[in-house]
C-alpha cells in the first residue's frame, strides 16, 4: 500500500503573515490603533485634571538630564501621570506604525486608502510635537486646545480607516435620498464648531492642566458655555432630522438598515454627551464629569464618521 501526503490544510481568515497580514489580524491592528486613539485622549485628560500638566517640566525629557521621573521625598504624583501619558504615546506610535503597515501592504487597495493608512502615525510625530510645545509654554490653553482637537481629528482617521478596510474601492453609490446627504453633510461641519466651542470653554475654566500656572482665555466662561450649548442644540436638531429622514430609506436596500442603525447610534451618543455637558456645568464641573466628557466626546466622532460613511456605499 503506498503511502499518501494529505494535502495541507487551506489557510484560514486567521492566518497570514507579517508581509500579508490576514483580514483578521489586519482588523485586530486597527481596532487596536483607533481604541488607543480614544485612551490617549482620556490619559491626557487625566494629566489635565489632576493638575499634572507640568508634572515633567521640559521635553523631551521629563526633567532636566532624566527622562523619567525622579523618586525624592518632595516628589508628588503629578510627574508620574505625565509620563504615564508620554509613555501611552509611545504604546500608540508602535500601534499606528501597525495600521499604517497593514493598510499600506494592501497593493489591491487604492492609493487614497493607503495614504489614509499613514493618517494616524502622521498624527502621533505631530501630536509629540504639539504635546511638547504645550508643556514648553506652560499650557497655553490655546495649544492645549490645538493638542485636543488633533487628537479628536486622529480619532475620525483611525474610525474612517477602519471602516473603509471593510469596503470596496469602486465609486460610492448614495444609500439615502438628497435631502438626507444634504443635512448628513452638515453634521461634520456642525460637529466641529461644537468640539472648537468646547475646548474653547475649558480653556476659560477652573481646569487649566496645573495647580499653580492657570493661563486660561480672556473669556467670560458663562458666555463662552451657553455659546457651546448652543451649538450643541443646533447639532441635536440636526441630527434629529437625519434621522427623521433616514427612515425613508427603501426597505429593498442591503445597506438599510445600517444606515437607519447609525443615525440612531449617533442620536443617542449626542444626548448622552449633552446630558453629560449639562450635569458637569450645573455641578461645578467635577473632574470626573469632565474626563468623561473628554471620552465621549471622541466616541461622538466615531459615531458621526460612522454614520457618514453610512450614508454611502463602495464596493
Amino acid at each position: 500500500m503506498s503511502s499518501t501526503t494529505a494535502p495541507a490544510p487551506a489557510p484560514t481568515s486567521s492566518t497570514g503573515s507579517w508581509r500579508d497580514p490576514s483580514p483578521v489580524w489586519r482588523r485586530r491592528a486597527l481596532v487596536a490603533n483607533l481604541v488607543a486613539q480614544v485612551l490617549i485622549v482620556g490619559t491626557g485628560g487625566a494629566v489635565r485634571l489632576t493638575g499634572s500638566g507640568l508634572g515633567c517640566s521640559t521635553w523631551p525629557q521629563c526633567e532636566p538630564g532624566e527622562f523619567t521621573p525622579v523618586l525624592h521625598e518632595a516628589a508628588t504624583f503629578h510627574p508620574f501621570v505625565e509620563f504615564g501619558n508620554r509613555t501611552l504615546t509611545g504604546v500608540l506610535a508602535v500601534l499606528a506604525i501597525a495600521a499604517a503597515w497593514v493598510a499600506w501592504q494592501r497593493s489591491d487597495r487604492s492609493p487614497g486608502y493607503r495614504r489614509l493608512g499613514l493618517v494616524p502615525l502622521l498624527g502621533v510625530v505631530v501630536q509629540a510635537v504639539v504635546g511638547g510645545v504645550t508643556v514648553l509654554v506652560d499650557l497655553h490653553p490655546g495649544v492645549v486646545a490645538v493638542h485636543f482637537l488633533v487628537s479628536m481629528a486622529l480619532v475620525a482617521a483611525s474610525t474612517a480607516l477602519l471602516l473603509r478596510d471593510r469596503e470596496g474601492d469602486g465609486a460610492p453609490v448614495a444609500t439615502v435620498g438628497a435631502p438626507a446627504r444634504l443635512v448628513g453633510r452638515a453634521l461634520v461641519p456642525l460637529l466641529a464648531l461644537v468640539l472648537v466651542l468646547g475646548v474653547i470653554t475649558t480653556g476659560s475654566g477652573p481646569h487649566s492642566g496645573d495647580e499653580e500656572v492657570a493661563y486660561r482665555f480672556a473669556l467670560d466662561p458663562v458666555a463662552v458655555a451657553r455659546a457651546h450649548s448652543a451649538s450643541v442644540w443646533l447639532y441635536v436638531v440636526a441630527v434629529v432630522a437625519v434621522v427623521v429622514l433616514t427612515r425613508r430609506v427603501a426597505d429593498g436596500l442591503p445597506t438599510s438598515a445600517e444606515v437607519r442603525r447609525a443615525a440612531v447610534v449617533l442620536l443617542l451618543a449626542t444626548l448622552a454627551q449633552g446630558a453629560v455637558g449639562y450635569v458637569q456645568y450645573f455641578t461645578g464641573l467635577p473632574v470626573v464629569l469632565v474626563g468623561i466628557h473628554m471620552i465621549g466626546a471622541s466616541l461622538l466622532v466615531i459615531a458621526q464618521v460612522r454614520q457618514t460613511l453610512s450614508q454611502r456605499v463602495r464596493v
